[in-house]
């Protein structure tokens, strides 16, 4: 027997949970395009001479998106420690 029989016809779609959904996914996306534009740009020469990346490119990379996880980690604590505190944004 179907999981889906039952639970389709019984179930609806809460708007509200599937705006937060789609927005979640907006600002993933907006963070992982914000993170390979800036790391190609500061590790990956213009002209590429090798088609995979070489150790030094790697290891810039890795860097550079862990720097960026940890600002924008600093950047969200801040904010919500401002917002809990009644300080203007």
């Amino acid at each position: 027997m179907s999981f889906f029989m039952n639970s389709a016809a019984n179930q609806t779609v809460n708007m509200q949970n599937m705006a937060m959904a789609e927005q979640e996914l907006e600002m993933v996306s907006d963070l992982f395009n914000r993170i390979v534009s800036s790391c190609h740009q500061k590790c990956i020469p213009k002209t590429y001479i090798e088609g995979d990346l070489n150790k030094g490119e790697a290891v810039c990379i890795d860097r550079c998106v862990s720097k960026f996880f940890e600002v924008n980690k600093s950047v969200g604590t801040k904010l919500q420690q401002m917002s809990g505190a009644g300080l203007p944004m």
